[in-house]
């Protein structure tokens, strides 16, 4: 056991001598040629500015639990038929078709990646004017307060859990790295991390040089190798076809975002990258994770669960069934993350946590 725990001081020592040669954009990703970050921010990418009104010239969704139990009850009724009838339609929301109207967004302009090669009809602009932008969820999201900054309930929780969930420690480390500016041919994993994320001065944010030990146990089931470039400055990953990222959004429930076609756009520097993950999003993995938001907050932005998926289901764009039915969305998250050290357990160690386990 001190061998474990003097093994894991050492590594400590490592990681704030590595994290510091990082820092100051010394040596050392060109000895190891590898370089980590840990996950600290996502949010839904969509375009959105300070005006709601020019965004959402028809308002935004109006429709939450309270407002459509109080059109569909306005005398009340047996708790049965009423309460738990429209508590029952958030797990089961086939049971019935959409009841009421949903505002979409009509916004031209888009945050995402063009994710088919071509240039659609229905495709958005990036604000730097790049054609092709495929991000249906945008449409189903700008005009939505959960998701809206900085008050939207959801994507301000949402993201703390980021931060404080053990769930939500996922990493990515990138090897074969020549520099930060270009590398032609470089190896992406997605590993969990096991520790805690380092904290800056204010107790807020997350600051870069910290340790992460990968979790080789719980969290084998979420390592992924992707192949990628470096092109000044900016990652981008070839997509593979089936992904997963970890994003617990409420008490820990460990939900798993399933996407299609799943790629990385990342601008990286010696401290952090931030970018875009992007794909395909399957309708029922993504509302699966909404609903682990509780009915109770979705009532402060207004979402009704039983809505917001035939909304869901009727801006999906991609991989149709046998019935020719749509059953993923093409989407965006925004992702920022921080340099980590990242370290692999050894064989003593792994067979020690075996044992734990």
């Amino acid at each position: 056991m001190r061998h474990v725990t003097n093994k894991l001081a050492a590594l400590a020592v490592t990681s704030l001598m590595a994290s510091v040669a990082l820092a100051d954009g010394s040596g050392s990703i060109a000895d190891t040629r590898t370089i980590g970050y840990v996950t600290t921010d996502l949010h839904w990418a969509f375009h959105q500015t300070q005006d709601v009104d020019k965004d959402c010239p028809e308002g935004l969704a109006g429709y939450g639990p309270r407002e459509t139990f109080k059109e569909l009850y306005p005398n009340g009724g047996p708790v049965e038929k009423t309460q738990l009838a429209r508590e029952s339609l958030k797990f089961f929301p086939t049971d019935k078709p959409m009841q009421f109207p949903y505002i979409f967004s009509k916004e031209r302009i888009g945050v995402g990646v063009n994710l088919d090669g071509k240039v659609g009809p229905n495709d958005f602009v990036s604000a730097t004017g790049e054609q092709g932008i495929d991000n249906a969820l945008q449409k189903v999201l700008a005009c939505n307060a959960q998701f809206r900054r900085p008050e939207g309930q959801l994507q301000l929780f949402g993201n703390k859990f980021v931060r404080t969930s053990t769930w939500n420690r996922t990493l990515i480390e990138i090897t074969n790295v020549d520099s930060l500016t270009r590398s032609d041919n470089v190896a992406v994993t997605i590993y969990r991390g096991r520790d805690p994320v380092l904290l800056d001065a204010t107790g807020e944010g997350v600051a870069p040089g910290g340790t992460q030990r990968v979790d080789m146990r719980w969290g084998k089931p979420i390592i992924q190798h992707l192949k990628g470039k470096i092109v000044d400055g900016v990652l981008t990953t070839e997509p593979i076809k089936a992904g997963i990222y970890p994003w617990a959004i409420y008490n820990d429930v460990p939900t798993l975002l399933n996407w299609r076609d799943m790629r990385l756009k990342l601008t990286l520097t010696p401290e952090r990258a931030n970018g875009l993950i992007a794909g395909y999003m399957d309708v029922e993995s993504y509302y699966t994770w909404l609903i682990a938001w509780s009915t109770h907050h979705l009532s402060y932005g207004r979402l009704d669960p039983a809505e917001f998926y035939w909304a869901l289901r009727k801006m999906a764009d991609a991989y149709p069934n046998e019935k020719g039915e749509m059953t993923a969305i093409s989407s965006a998250l925004t992702l920022d993350m921080v340099q980590a050290f990242i370290t692999h357990p050894d064989a003593d160690e792994q067979k020690l946590s075996d044992a734990k386990h």
